[in-house]
């Protein structure tokens, strides 16, 4: 039980991350956004590191983490491209096919989940994708193929992010958490700068801040859930985060919630029930 509620407040802490991050990328370029909010993560990441003092990680969990770093720039450039590209009613929830990767790797590696638990992991798989349906403009339906290829990168760039960081935990979440931060930002801050040079304002910044809190937060609860559960589950439940961001929608910018949607997250939560029973 312990890693499952570690596994859903990861997802309610990444959904109020892309939140933010999705507000902030109406007013900020897509990468300026990004690497503004990893930097505020890996100061976060630098400060729990020192509070911990966990002993120096193996070679092989570093290898992970850096692995997570990259894996994770890979998803978010693109993610954000495809989004520019396609439609968004498509590509977010092919992205959310993400959890598919780490649910691979763990029934790969031999994790045997029970067969209560696999229907709840396909409930939750399938209600994550619905609740992050939007309705398709009919002037859009022409260019759903658009950005599909991209969207399958980032699905499989944030799956391979959760599969290094299961991989890196063991040798201290701490670690695991700064290595992928420290990776991830110099690639970040190339790109900020080559391709939009506008700097965030004042206003912003504290928001990008708590974006790097939510965000760093959210991969610390991750990696502690993989070391107290099953990989093939705790991964699902971290990947509902889409319902968190339709939520958020309706409540702050009135957003109008779809009943596919609404469907979606009842089969989510029935899943979440299931795995939990």
């Amino acid at each position: 039980m312990i890693a499952i509620a570690l596994a859903l407040c990861a997802s309610l802490a990444w959904g109020f991350a892309d939140f933010g991050a999705g507000v902030s990328a109406r007013r900020l370029p897509a990468f300026v956004v990004t690497a503004g909010m990893q930097i505020a993560g890996l100061a976060v990441a630098a400060i729990v590191l020192a509070v911990l003092q966990e002993p120096a990680p193996r070679a092989g969990e570093v290898g992970w983490a850096i692995f997570a770093g990259l894996a994770g720039v890979l998803g978010l450039s693109s993610f954000y491209r495809a989004l520019a590209v396609g439609t968004m009613g498509i590509v977010g929830p092919i992205s959310s096919l993400s959890a598919l990767v780490p649910l691979t790797y763990g029934l790969a590696r031999g994790e045997r989940p029970s067969a209560l638990h696999l229907s709840g992991v396909a409930l939750a798989v399938v209600g994550g994708i619905g609740a992050s349906l939007e309705p398709v403009p009919d002037s859009a339906r022409r260019r759903i193929g658009t950005g599909v290829g991209l969207a399958l990168l980032a699905a499989l760039g944030f799956g391979g992010s959760l599969v290094g960081l299961s991989n890196a935990a063991p040798g201290g979440i701490g670690w695991a958490i700064f290595l992928m931060r420290a990776t991830a930002v110099p690639v970040l801050l190339v790109l900020a700068l080559s391709l939009s040079p506008r700097r965030p304002g004042r206003r912003l910044l504290p928001l990008l801040v708590a974006v790097g809190i939510f965000d760093t937060g959210a991969n610390l609860l991750f990696s502690a859930a993989t070391t107290r559960g099953l990989l093939s589950v705790v991964s699902v439940l971290a990947s509902l985060y889409p319902i968190v961001i339709v939520v958020l929608a309706r409540v702050f910018l009135h957003e109008r919630v779809a009943p596919p949607q609404l469907a979606g997250v009842a089969v989510a939560l029935a899943g979440v029930a299931l795995i939990s029973a």
